[in-house]
């Protein structure tokens, strides 16, 4: 599984962050999230999945 970032869309709420810290790094700028690795690390996918459900922009999707 792979996890991708809308930096268009995502404002910087850090659910993301909150929910799977192994994947998502923010900005020290402004919170902004994107992806820290490529690929899901196994065992992971739940956070993950339950990331994308919390995210109230709808900027995080997975493939």
């Amino acid at each position: 599984m792979k996890v991708r970032v809308d930096p268009e869309r995502c404002q910087g709420h850090t659910l993301c962050f909150m929910r799977a810290p192994e994947v998502f790094e923010l900005s020290e700028i402004d919170g902004h999230s994107a992806p820290a690795v490529e690929e899901v690390p196994e065992g992971q996918e739940d956070r993950v999945v339950e990331a994308v459900r919390s995210c109230p922009e709808r900027a995080i999707s997975v493939f």
